[in-house]
C-alpha cells in the first residue's frame, strides 16, 4: 500500500477553514463585531438583522473608528492593535487580541467597512473579499465611529448555509448574545432590530443601570427577584460581582450570564458548583437565573484555548468556585426571611398521593342507588349552583352582592346584540374623547353561526367539536338573498384557505384532553383578581389565568370562524392617527428620538392599515374607512366588548407587530394581536374598591361588571369553545391549589 503525499493546503483553503472555526453561526459574527465596538471604547451599538444575519448583519458603533492607513490591512488575518508581542498576552484586558474576527468574516461573506476617526475630516468607505481590499478606500459622508456591513454569509460554505436554515432560531441566538452584553455593559446603550422594522427587539439605555437592563430583556418576574452579591478574595487575586434571583424564583432552564474578566465565557464547573448551592432552595427539576462577573487577574487567565474565546482557564479554579459557592449560600440564606410557594400543576383525573384514598366509584358526584358504596364527606363535590360563590364573603355588607351587573348607562356604554344579557361598560380612560360610545351591532352583520346565547350553533361548529359535513362547499353566488338562510340570518362562509385549515389542524393536534374535559365541567368559584379566578372540579379547587385563557379562547374563535364575524359598529369614528399619537405617547410602546417624529409614525400607520382595510374587512371585520377611522371591531363572543383602553396600543401593534408579509404567518400573528387586545387584562379592567373606603355605587357597579362577565361570558365560552393546548399544563396557567381528600388528612390530626 502506497504511502500517502503530504501536500501543503492553499492559502485560500487555510483561511476558509479557521474562518469556520472562528464564525460558527451569524451570531459568532455579531458577537466579535460586538467586542471590537467595545474595544473602541463606544458609548452606543446598533445591530440591524435580515433573515437571521445570512443576509445581512449592520453593527455601527460611535467608538474611534479606523484610521483610514489601516483599511488597508484591517481585514487580514493576525493583524491587531491589541497585543504586539506574545509576553503582551499576560495581562491582555481587551477583547480581540488574535486579530482573526474581521479576517475569518471577510473569507465567508461580504464586508463593507466605514469609518470615521475624530480627527479625519470625512468618513472613509472600503469594501473586502477573502480577507484583501478590493479597491482603495474611498471617501463618504458619516459619523465618528465606526459601521461594519456583513452581506450574504457563509455564501461560498453552502453546507454551512443550509445547515443554518431557521432564520428565527438564528435571530434568537443574535438577540442572546446582544442581551448578554447589553447586561454586563450598563454604561452602553443597545439596540437590535430587524431590517424594516421600527421596534427594537432588545434596547438598552446608557443611563440605564444593570438591573434595568435585565429588567428590559428578561422581564420583571426576573428583576423582581434579584440579590446583588459581591465579594474579593486578595489572596486568589479575583472579585466578583453580580445579581441572582432568590429562593422565590425558578425556572425550567437555567439562564448563566458569566463573564470573566468581562468576557463572555461558559464554564460547566462553575454552573454545576452554584445549582448545587440551589438545590436545597428551588424544586426539582428548575433553575435559577444568574449573572456573575468575575474580574481575576490578567496574569492568571488564559484566554487563549478556544477558536471562538467561550472558554477561558484560571488558576486556583477549584478556590475560586468554592469562595463563589459560600458567597451565594450566605446571600440566599440571608434573603430566605421570605418565600413563596407554587403548587405544581396536577390533571384531572392524574395519580396523586391519594389515590388509595378515594374509591373510583367516588368520582361522580351522587351514589348510583341500589349500591352498597357509601360516600363519604370528604369524597363530596358541590354541585348546586344556588351555593354561594367568593364574591359572597368578600362583599361588604352595606353592597349586598347582586346576581348579575346594574343597567348600563345609555352613553358610554356597549350595547350587545338584542336580546343579549350582560354589561358591556367599556369607558376608556385615554380615549374618551375618541370612543365615548362603544359599539352597536348592526343586525345585518351578526353571522349566522352565532345564536343569542353566544355558542355556535350545530352548523357552525368547529371541527374540534362536531365535523361539518359540507366542509369543501362553497357559497353559490355573491347575491345577498343567496347569502341569507330561509330564517333570514346569514349565510357560513366555507374557508378553504389552507393557511386557515393548517392553523386549525395546529390547535386541534395540541389539545388537552383532561384539561377540556376539566373546563367543561367546573364549577365556578369565584374571581381572585382580573387575571385569576378559582374553579372547583371533582374534588380539587384550581387557579385560573383568566388572562391567558381568555387569550387562547379568543385566539381560537378567530381562526376557527375566520371571516364569520359579526361586527361591532364605534358609534363615533376612531381617528386611526389619533390613536396611534396616544399608543406612542405610551411609554410602554418603546419609542425613542431615534425613532423619528411620532407625528410621522401615526400618519405612515394610518396610510399602512388603509392599505390593508379590503383584507381586514372581509377576514376579520376590523372595518376602517377612506379617512383612516377605525368604524367597526369583530364581534367574537355574544355580550362582550373588549376593553377599549387597549386599542389605541392595538393599532400600534397591528401595524408593527403583525407579519403581513406571508399568508399564514399574517393570520396567525394578526389573530394573536386581536386575540389580546379582546383578551381580560388587569390594566385595562378597573380595579375593586378599597376596602378601608367607604364603596360609591359607581366603584361597586364597575367591579361588579367584570366579574360577571368574567364568570357568565368567559368562563361560560369556556365550557364549549376553547381546546386547552398541552403548554396550559406546564407554564402555571392552570394551577391545583388544593384537593379534598388532602385537607382531610390534615385536619384529621388536628
Amino acid at each position: 500500500m502506497a504511502a500517502g503525499i503530504i501536500r501543503r493546503l492553499d492559502e485560500a483553503v487555510v483561511n476558509r477553514i479557521a474562518a469556520g472555526e472562528v464564525i460558527q453561526r451569524p451570531a459568532n459574527a455579531v458577537k466579535e463585531m460586538i467586542e471590537n465596538c467595545l474595544d473602541a471604547k463606544c458609548t452606543s451599538i446598533h445591530v440591524i438583522v435580515k433573515e437571521g444575519g445570512l443576509k445581512l448583519i449592520q453593527v455601527q458603533d460611535n467608538g474611534c473608528g479606523i484610521r483610514k492607513e489601516d483599511l488597508t490591512i484591517v481585514c487580514e488575518r493576525f493583524t491587531t492593535s491589541k497585543l504586539q508581542t506574545f509576553e503582551d498576552l499576560a495581562s491582555i484586558s481587551t477583547y480581540g487580541f488574535r486579530g482573526e474576527a474581521l479576517a475569518s468574516i471577510s473569507h465567508v461573506a461580504h464586508v463593507t467597512v466605514t469609518t470615521k476617526t475624530a480627527d479625519a475630516k470625512c468618513a472613509y468607505r472600503a469594501t473586502y473579499s477573502d480577507g484583501k481590499i478590493k479597491a482603495p478606500p474611498k471617501p463618504c459622508a458619516g459619523n465618528q465611529g465606526t459601521q461594519i456591513t456583513v452581506e450574504d454569509l457563509f455564501y461560498n460554505v453552502l453546507t454551512r448555509r443550509k445547515a443554518l436554515k431557521n432564520q428565527a432560531e438564528e435571530y434568537a441566538k443574535i438577540l442572546e448574545v446582544c442581551g448578554r452584553y447589553a447586561i454586563h455593559n450598563s454604561g452602553i446603550s443597545f439596540s437590535v432590530k430587524k431590517q424594516g422594522e421600527t421596534l427594537s427587539d432588545v434596547r438598552t439605555l446608557s443611563n440605564a443601570s444593570t438591573v434595568d437592563n435585565i429588567r428590559s430583556i428578561f422581564g420583571n418576574a426576573v428583576s423582581r427577584e434579584l440579590i446583588e452579591v459581591d465579594c474579593e478574595d486578595t489572596s486568589l487575586a479575583f472579585k466578583m460581582k453580580g445579581y441572582i434571583t432568590n429562593a422565590n424564583y425558578s425556572m425550567k432552564k437555567c439562564i448563566f450570564l458569566l463573564f470573566i474578566n468581562h468576557r463572555l465565557v461558559e464554564s460547566a464547573a462553575l454552573r454545576k458548583a452554584i445549582e448545587t448551592v440551589y438545590a436545597a432552595y428551588l424544586p426539582k427539576g428548575t433553575h435559577p437565573f444568574l449573572y456573575l462577573s468575575l474580574e481575576i487577574a490578567p496574569q492568571n487567565v488564559d484566554v487563549n484555548v478556544h477558536p471562538t474565546k467561550h472558554e477561558v482557564h484560571f488558576l486556583h479554579e477549584d478556590s475560586i468556585l468554592e469562595r463563589v459557592q459560600q458567597q451565594i449560600e450566605s446571600r440566599l440564606l440571608g434573603s430566605n426571611s421570605s418565600r413563596m410557594y407554587f403548587t405544581q400543576t396536577l390533571l384531572p383525573g392524574a395519580d396523586c398521593s391519594s389515590s388509595e384514598v378515594v374509591k373510583p366509584a367516588a368520582n361522580s358526584s351522587a351514589v348510583p342507588k341500589g349500591t352498597s358504596d357509601k360516600a363519604y364527606a370528604h369524597q363530596m363535590v358541590r354541585t348546586d349552583s344556588r351555593e354561594q360563590k367568593l364574591d359572597a364573603f368578600l362583599q361588604p355588607g352595606n353592597n349586598p352582592l347582586s346576581t348579575a351587573p346594574r343597567e348600563a348607562p345609555a352613553q358610554g356604554s356597549a350595547r350587545p346584540m338584542e336580546g343579549a344579557a350582560g354589561p358591556q361598560d367599556a369607558e376608556m380612560a385615554d380615549v374618551s374623547a375618541l370612543v365615548q360610545t362603544a359599539a352597536r351591532v348592526q343586525d345585518t352583520a351578526v353571522p349566522g353561526g352565532l345564536r343569542d346565547s353566544g355558542h355556535l350553533s350545530p352548523k357552525a361548529a368547529p371541527p374540534r367539536k362536531r365535523p361539518r359535513e359540507d366542509a369543501d362547499v362553497e357559497m353559490e353566488e355573491d347575491d345577498s338573498r343567496k347569502d341569507m338562510t330561509a330564517a333570514c340570518t346569514p349565510r357560513r362562509r366555507i374557508i378553504n384557505l389552507t393557511s386557515v385549515l393548517t392553523l386549525q389542524e395546529e390547535i386541534s393536534s395540541q389539545a388537552h384532553a383532561r384539561l377540556q374535559e376539566m373546563l367543561r365541567d367546573h364549577s365556578f368559584v369565584g374571581c381572585v383578581s382580573p387575571q385569576w379566578a378559582l374553579a372547583q372540579y371533582q374534588t380539587k379547587l384550581y387557579l385560573l389565568n383568566t388572562t391567558k385563557l381568555s387569550q387562547e379562547l379568543f385566539y381560537q374563535i378567530l381562526i376557527y370562524d375566520f371571516a364569520n364575524f359579526g361586527v361591532l359598529r364605534l358609534s363615533e369614528p376612531a381617528p386611526v392617527y389619533e390613536l396611534s399619537m396616544l399608543a406612542l405617547e405610551d411609554p410602554d410602546s418603546g419609542w425613542t428620538e431615534e425613532d423619528g417624529p411620532k407625528e410621522g409614525l401615526a400618519e405612515y400607520i394610518v396610510e399602512f392599515l388603509k392599505k390593508k382595510t379590503e383584507m381586514l374587512k372581509e377576514y376579520f371585520s376590523l372595518e376602517i374607512d377612506e379617512e383612516g377611522n377605525l368604524i367597526g371591531l369583530p364581534l367574537l363572543i355574544d355580550s362582550y366588548v373588549p376593553p377599549l383602553e387597549g386599542l389605541p396600543m392595538f393599532i400600534l401593534r397591528l401595524a408593527t407587530e403583525v407579519n403581513w408579509d406571508e399568508e399564514k404567518p399574517c393570520f396567525e400573528s394578526l389573530s394573536k394581536e386581536l386575540a389580546l387586545f379582546y383578551s381580560i387584562r388587569k390594566q385595562y379592567v378597573t380595579d375593586e374598591a378599597n376596602p378601608t373606603n367607604s364603596q360609591t355605587d359607581s366603584s361597586d357597579s364597575g367591579s361588579t361588571k367584570w366579574k360577571w362577565t368574567v364568570e357568565h361570558v368567559l368562563y361560560k365560552a369556556f365550557r364549549t369553545h376553547l381546546l386547552p393546548p398541552k403548554h396550559f399544563a406546564e407554564d402555571g396557567s392552570i394551577l391545583q391549589l388544593a384537593n379534598l381528600p388532602d385537607l382531610y388528612k390534615v385536619f384529621e390530626r388536628c
